[in-house]
């Protein structure tokens, strides 16, 4: 099958991201054979007039609709696209020069319905975003499960940096109206169906991710309350590991009262791993400026997830609590 591939992007005003993207397709060592498919969902602050500079270098498109979410604005851009192969990118992703041509050869010896790639600091990012970044990539984190070799059995690929065949597009509908997790709903169901996943490692993407502190935590606890959604959804993807950063969060607020009793070899235990994860930053960033702020991101990202997970769990596993009913801004109203 020749593959003729289409970029969707969905932009929620982030003009300037999408620049700096475009901007990146233009330097491709492979600039053939693809098309762009810019969503604008709603936007106040537009995108066109970014695009239309674009317009006689690049093959792209630009669609406006209503507000109805990232997934929602994926499915829309898949329904318009001319290629037979989606590849589905956050506004906020810079391609490497090499990527389209990474894809093509991973695909073209081990094809899949559905592959994912991983994300990367680029040198320019502030140390905020590399630190944010070591933390949610990192394998003593995350465990790897957004793109390492060999770390995960089974691929769950992210929507930042995700392929689709349309062939997988039409069979499974797409992304589902949870925000965040349509990604990894969206994989489960692809299995159910019979469709293969895999990581591509070499397909990376620089990931900004242009958040604070406060938006940081705001995005690792809606992970925290997506995850027991998505096991009630799909109880024979449930693992031990996605209690870990509530079980982590608990065990540091424990280590910390046990000093008040003099015992503190669980609290070693908590400086080691984070002596560890300094260690590892800072051999990854070579900053130390980036190798503490990492190690503050590990402490947000594991007592905001682990909140969330216990706050869900609680509601869903516990009460049995409609997840639409009780925590409605997960979820957005298709248009």
């Amino acid at each position: 099958m020749q593959l003729q591939f289409s970029f969707i992007i969905p932009v929620y005003n982030r003009p300037d991201e999408i620049q700096e993207l475009l901007q990146s397709f233009e330097a491709l060592e492979d600039s053939t054979g693809y098309e762009i498919v810019i969503v604008e969902d709603g936007s106040e602050k537009s995108s066109k007039s970014v695009v239309d500079r674009f317009s006689e270098t690049l093959n792209i498109s630009y669609f406006f609709k209503e507000n109805s979410g990232p997934g929602d604005s994926r499915n829309f851009g898949m329904k318009h696209a001319k290629g037979n192969y989606f590849i589905i990118l956050d506004s906020d992703c810079i391609l490497p020069k090499q990527y389209l041509n990474e894809v093509k050869k991973s695909l073209q010896t081990d094809y899949v319905d559905c592959f994912g790639g991983p994300d990367a600091a680029h040198p320019s990012f502030t140390n905020l975003q590399k630190a944010i970044n070591f933390s949610m990539t990192s394998f003593i984190t995350t465990g790897g499960i957004r793109g390492r070799k060999n770390s995960v059995d089974k691929f769950q690929p992210r929507s930042f940096n995700m392929g689709l065949s349309k062939k997988a597009f039409e069979a499974s509908n797409g992304f589902g109206r949870i925000h965040p997790g349509e990604d990894p709903d969206l994989s489960i169901r692809l299995w159910n169906l019979g469709f293969k996943t895999k990581l591509i490692p070499e397909a990376f993407v620089y990931h900004k991710r242009r958040i604070s502190w406060s938006t940081f935590y705001k995005q690792v606890h809606k992970f925290g309350l997506v995850r027991p959604i998505l096991n009630s959804w799909h109880p024979s993807t449930k693992k031990l590991t996605y209690w870990f950063p509530l079980l982590f969060s608990l065990g540091l607020l424990v280590s910390v009262l046990f000093l008040a009793f003099q015992i503190d070899w669980l609290f070693k235990l908590y400086l080691l791993y984070f002596v560890l994860a300094f260690i590892l930053a800072l051999l990854s960033a070579s900053n130390l400026v980036v190798a503490i702020l990492s190690v503050a991101a590990i402490l947000v990202q594991f007592l905001g997830y682990g909140y969330g997970f216990l706050k869900s769990t609680w509601a869903v596993s516990v009460l049995k609590k409609d997840p639409e009913t009780r925590f409605p801004k997960l979820f957005f109203k298709q248009k």
